[in-house]
Parts: structure tokens; sequence; C-alpha cells
């Protein structure tokens, strides 16, 4: 998010991480999720692996117009994670499933909006008074995935202390593994469905790593240059 602040930037990747984790966290409210112990420290370490990723590529220069991919597939890890957030809530739900996790869902939204409202324009006041925006992209970007590193560590070791074993292949195993084949066809019609609107509204046109940012007012335009 810290070098994409232009309205035309952010849609695609803001859309693609809401869509992939409201998929995967439908899928574990409806039981798709393993219920082992390993899988939650195994979602975290992988949450604090797509900040770490996310940070590096802002360092090294994000190619931005393929982001929209990158937060998707990481957003499926992070529906997960909500999903855990969702089932110590679950108790309190009673027969509404449905209106609860709809519930949950709009809470999530309304939260990653309010977050982006906020670190948006400070991010935007950041670079252009204080600090110029490469040098304070790489200073932000390498606090982030510091923390994100020990994090990643931490539950990393968590998740090594469990035994893995192999499942059990029988009628249960075949029907939760065809569970998993409609999940990846819904994921897989999901990206289509997204490439074809953000290529339609030219949404994933190349977009330069960084440099000036787009008005949001004017972000869905383009407007040619006043001739002299």
């Amino acid at each position: 998010m810290i070098p994409l602040r232009s309205l035309r930037g952010l849609i695609p990747v803001v859309t693609s991480f809401t869509i992939a984790h409201s998929i995967t966290l439908i899928s574990s409210a409806f039981g798709l999720a393993p219920n082992v112990l390993w899988f939650p420290p195994l979602i975290e370490t992988l949450i604090a692996l797509s900040i770490v990723y996310m940070a590096f590529e802002n360092i090294v220069g994000a190619r931005l117009e393929h982001r929209w991919v990158v937060t998707f597939a990481f957003g499926l890890i992070h529906g997960f994670g909500f999903s855990f957030l969702f089932s110590d809530t679950l108790q309190f739900a009673g027969g509404h499933l449905f209106s609860s996790l709809l519930a949950f869902n709009v809470g999530v939204e309304l939260g990653q909006l309010f977050i982006l409202l906020l670190v948006i324009p400070l991010l935007s006041v950041l670079f252009s008074r204080f600090v110029q925006e490469r040098i304070g992209t790489i200073l932000l970007s390498a606090l982030i995935a510091h923390s994100a590193w020990h994090w990643m560590l931490e539950r990393g070791t968590t998740f090594s202390e469990y035994q893995l074993a192999m499942p059990i292949v029988d009628s249960i195993f075949f029907a939760s593994l065809m569970r998993w084949a409609m999940l990846l066809l819904i994921i897989a019609g999901a990206v289509w469905a997204m490439y074809e609107v953000f290529r339609r509204f030219a949404l994933i046109e190349p977009l330069s790593s960084y440099g000036p940012s787009d008005n949001l007012s004017d972000g869905l335009s383009n407007k040619k240059p006043r001739e002299s």
C-alpha cells in the first residue's frame, strides 16, 4: 500500500484482497479449513511471510501492475486468519451463521477502509513535506519487514513443534478433496473475472513503481496534457 496511493492503483489491489479473503473466510466458516492444531500457526507464519514479501518488494521496486495478483494470493491466506477470529465469536451466532458471517466480513471491510482513509493522507503528507518518496518507502518497508520477520520466525518455530501425519485415505478424505477442488474452481473463476474487469477499465496497465501519485478525483481518467 505504501507505493500505491492513487485510486487507479488501489482499486485492483483492495478489490482482489477483499474477494480473496472473503472466499477463504466463507469456506472456513462452512468447515473447509483443516481442524488440526498445526493449521493456525502455519497460517500465521504465512501471513507474516506475506508481509515480509510485500515489504521487500517495495524496497527493490514493486511491479505495481501485477500487485493485484500477489495481494489476491495473500488475501486467501489472510482469510483463513480472519476465520480464526470469527470462530471465537461463532458461539454467539446460534443458528444465524450466514448473517453473522456477513456482519463479520462487513466489519473487516470497514476496518480496512478506515485504515486506508487514515494511512494514505499521512503517507502523502510524509512524502511531500518530510522525506523523498523513494527513501521513505524503503525506510517504512524496512521497519515493517523487520517486525514481520521476527513474527514469522516466532510462529514458524511454533509450527515446527507439531508433528505432521499423512491423511487417512478414506471416503472423508475424498469428500474433502472434492470440496477443495470446488474451492480452486471458485478461485480460478474469481481471478479470471477480476482480470477481465480490471482490463476493461484499464486498471492493470503498467504503472510506474514510484513517482507522483494520481489524485483520487482523476485516478480513473487519462487526461491529455494541454498543448502549448
